[in-house]
């Protein structure tokens, strides 16, 4: 091995320093991975697809597949396995061209992925190895020269690409081959084999000799094993640890350990949730989130089964994928928080209502309605504009008033109302501070403010709000509602889907003119435009509008390039190069939490010394609840003994002032207070930076700060022990100051 390691080492040598040349310093960091790339790339796809329209669909959506799986599982988990450190941090005197990298150099990923990637070209396009395979090994040839892997590396990360490549492929045909023959024999007939073969070149039109029915039931067999797969990579992907826990689901995880009626600002459905997952899958990242891909899915399944029914199986299979493409729903199929729940509940609300107007419709459609109502205003305080929707459709449908005389609205109303109980009760118990809460949010109250500042806050909604939607949905939203509406001759459908949405969705307008409003809180009123937006454009495109369909794969191609970047901001500079920094990072608010647990314990540690009990405080209700969840000790002493408490407060401001806090129970102990600063990167002109290669972003730093007066008054003494950047891969994500608080009084 010492033999093999020394050869090695020659050969790194010789490349990386007596084959260098002004040449090579300028090339091989280019081949590594230069900022062109991405639109050149872009650019190919188009192109491809515009040429070769299925097949390139079908050998884009392989190569993804096969550079992902190559990539993020075989490369990966062999660098932490191995372990082996990179030549540019073991040796000395090494031509360094590029940055050197966190991770480690067996294998290679950027050989693996390019011979994965040539391999698939190959099997697809057989002249395209004159130009992929040369490419892949210059590639591969750049990281040594660039100082940043060893011979060995390439080679054996060339070797598992071209092996990944061949078997995805070969495995993803012959399972095509088991289920298409079983499952879609109508596509199998015109697509044997997903390589091409025997003059086979893309999957032709089904129309010719197929009734609508069969093609349907094909189209929602495609509809359901795309949520299967969808909800699996989301599971693996939440098992993988690749995000943390945001703010609010450490603090709801909280919540779950204290089970109640109620709690100050949602109701107690979100917390029995993670009480029955964690109580499954245990107190993990994973065991919090289990239920959010399973919503997901459950509602793909609900919408799927309306489309058959109702509209036709290939609307309901797209509206799936516009839905997965979608950066707002996409994030809430990944994340637990409120909204999942109030999405589930809101829609199905909105499908058992559909049902309940129908001619024929039975008294149980209404008691489904009203209890589907009552459960998502168990999950959140603005399910109740439900009711401002379905007041509204019953003014602008009059053939939908003759059920106002029947009695199943008002058992539907009835059934709702009493889901209300449990909040109301501990309300009552509690001064009504749920609905001082919700007031404050939206703006009641407040002193009014310039005009300058109302259309700031009305144009950040809108901006945030065309950006988590997908620019091009969104667009094709609000053009699908307003045809909706200005139609002379409307569909009851259409008229019901848009009254339980839009009316929502133009109320937080108005309401970003008085106060600012989150973009997640419109997420119950998306999911009802869309299918007004995928039925009205699906109408459009059978009427011969051809330009719809190129803006609908734009759609998706821009969705779930987002989407795929909102799961792993790395992307960026594993294509590019260039680090985000930290400032910007769309996934800032779930990473670099375990690491501040790591330093808090540290420093709690290190008191605990003097030879008294330490507990900590945290400045925030988010702060002190990701401490709780990823400091062991804290995790474990959650429910009857805590570790961790937030500061105290005169008046209500979160959950945790209804619980007991340290003063009864911790006097004389030893504290570590954490107080949040203000962020340590003050980015000035960082997208030019980040164009240039430039990795210092940060422009000034926190400075310490005098402890407050109600910590001072508390303790015999109160001492900073300096402010902390929390970081990860040498990126500040968060700063915070810790003081050494002694002798409780």
């Amino acid at each position: 091995m010492s033999w093999l390691q020394g050869l090695d080492e020659s050969l790194f040598r010789f490349i990386n320093h007596t084959l260098s040349n002004p040449l090579f310093d300028v090339l091989m960091p280019w081949l590594s991975g230069n900022r062109i790339l991405i639109p050149i790339g872009i650019f190919a796809a188009a192109v491809f697809i515009w040429r070769g329209k299925g097949r390139a669909v079908l050998f884009l959506l392989l190569l993804g597949i096969a550079v992902g799986v190559t990539d993020g599982l075989v490369c990966n988990t062999l660098k932490h396995a191995i372990g082996r450190v990179r030549p540019c941090a073991a040796l000395e005197n090494v031509h360094l061209l590029v940055g050197c990298g966190a991770n480690g150099a067996m294998p290679s990923s950027h050989a693996g992925n390019m011979f994965a990637a040539a391999m698939v070209a190959f099997l697809f396009y057989r002249r395209s190895a004159w130009v992929m395979f040369p490419l892949a090994v210059a590639v591969s040839f750049s990281r040594i020269a660039n100082g940043v892997h060893y011979p060995s590396d390439v080679v054996i990360g060339a070797i598992l690409g071209m092996g990944t490549g061949f078997a995805v492929v070969f495995t993803l045909n012959r399972l095509w081959r088991f289920v298409g023959s079983k499952w879609f024999p109508l596509w199998y007939a015109q697509l044997p084999s997903l390589v091409p073969s025997a003059g086979i070149t893309h999957l032709t039109s089904l129309r010719s000799g197929v009734t609508s029915q069969d093609e349907g039931t094909h189209w929602f067999l495609a509809g359901c094993v795309l949520i299967v797969f969808v909800t699996l990579a989301r599971w693996l992907y939440l098992a993988s640890g690749t995000i943390e826990l945001s703010e609010d689901e450490a603090y709801q995880w909280v919540w779950s350990k204290h089970l109640a009626l109620s709690y100050y600002s949602k109701p107690p459905l979100i917390a029995l949730t993670q009480f029955v997952s964690t109580s499954i899958w245990g107190d993990t990242a994973f065991g919090v989130r289990f239920f959010s891909p399973l919503i997901a899915a459950t509602l793909g399944f609900m919408l799927l089964r309306f489309f058959k029914r109702e509209v036709n199986g290939r609307a309901g299979f797209f509206l799936v994928l516009i839905v997965t493409a979608t950066p707002l729903l996409s994030v809430g199929a990944t994340l637990l928080t409120v909204d999942p729940l109030t999405v589930l509940f809101w829609t199905a609300a909105m499908l058992a209502g559909w049902k309940a107007v129908q001619e024929n419709s039975r008294t149980s459609d209404w008691l489904w309605t009203g209890l589907w109502m009552g459960l998502g205003f168990l999950s959140k305080y603005s399910s109740p504009l439900m009711w401002m929707c379905w007041a509204i459709f019953f003014i602008v449908w009059p053939p939908a008033r003759k059920h106002l005389c029947t009695r199943g609205p008002w058992l539907a109303l009835l059934v709702n109302l009493l889901c209300t109980l449990p909040v109301l009760i501990w309300n009552m118990q509690n001064g009504w501070i749920s609905l001082k809460h919700v007031a404050r949010h939206t703006g009641v109250g407040k002193a009014a403010a310039p005009l300058s500042k109302h259309l700031s806050w009305l144009g950040e909604f809108l901006g945030s709000e065309m950006a988590l939607l997908n620019p091009i949905f969104f667009v094709a939203m609000t053009v699908a509602l307003i045809a909706i509406w200005r139609a002379k001759k409307r569909d009851a459908r259409l008229v019901f889907l848009f009254c339980m949405g839009a009316p929502v969705f133009l109320l937080y307008i108005f309401l970003s003119l008085r106060s600012r409003v989150q973009p997640n809180w419109v997420a119950p009123s998306v999911l009802p435009m869309f299918v007004v937006m995928v039925i009205y454009w699906d109408a459009r495109m059978s009427d011969g509008a051809r330009r719809a369909k190129w803006w609908l794969m734009a759609g998706l191609l821009f969705g779930f390039v987002f989407v795929a970047v909102l799961n792993e901001s790395r992307l960026i500079e594993r294509i590019t190069g260039r680090a985000l920094p930290a400032s910007i990072d769309p996934l800032r608010r779930v990473r670099a939490h375990s690491e501040l647990a790591r330093v808090v314990n540290e420093a709690r540690q290190a008191l605990s010394k003097e030879g008294k009990p330490v507990f900590v405080i945290g400045d925030h209700y988010g702060v002190t609840s990701l401490m709780t969840f990823y400091m062991p000790e804290a995790k474990s002493r959650v429910a009857n003994d805590p570790l961790v408490f937030v500061m105290p407060s005169e008046t209500p401001r979160n959950q945790y002032y209804f619980w007991p806090g340290y003063g009864e129970s911790c006097k004389g102990q030893n504290a570590i207070f954490v107080a949040q600063r203000d962020d340590a990167e003050f980015v000035n002109g960082w997208a030019s930076k980040w164009w240039r290669g430039e990795t210092n972003f940060v422009e000034s730093v926190a400075k310490s700060e005098p402890a407050p007066s109600w910590l001072t008054n508390q303790f015999e003494s109160v001492q900073s022990i300096g402010v902390r950047e929390i970081k990860r891969r040498r990126q500040t994500y968060q700063v915070i100051e810790m003081y050494e608080c002694r002798n409780l009084r």
